[in-house]
């Protein structure tokens, strides 16, 4: 079997690192990184992730805009989109569903449950 892909788009290294660690702490993936939407989309142009964290706050281009662009390719039509954001105000979730994303999790992502129930959510997990 193997690895479910996942794309991580962030910025800001530190919690680039510990979304990675709680990843690696849920399971074995292949996981790819990018350090804003404009790197995010042609990493999905050079190979769809399976699911994607998105950061929506990114200089170059930002996650919004980044969403829309991959939801334009036909590889980018139905990737899982989970939407990271460290300024969670009312809205923001409803604001990131209505605009292309599947979910939302609030940064820094602290609870490995959550992110391991976020990716059930969208994919099939091992074990």
């Amino acid at each position: 079997m193997s690895l479910k892909r996942i794309l991580v788009v962030e910025d800001n290294e530190d919690n680039r690192r510990i979304l990675l660690y709680r990843l690696k702490k849920i399971g074995e993936f292949e996981i790819v990184e990018a350090a804003n939407g404009e790197e995010a989309v042609a990493a999905v142009q050079a190979g769809a992730p399976d699911l994607i964290f998105m950061d929506l706050k990114m200089p170059v281009m930002d996650g919004w805009e980044a969403t829309r662009r991959i939801r334009a390719l036909p590889e980018g039509v139905a990737i899982p989109i989970i939407a990271l954001t460290a300024q969670a105000m009312a809205g923001d979730e409803q604001k990131a569903l209505a605009n292309g994303c599947n979910d939302y999790l609030a940064k820094p992502v602290v609870d490995p449950e959550l992110v391991r129930e976020k990716i059930a959510r969208h994919l099939t997990l091992p074990g």
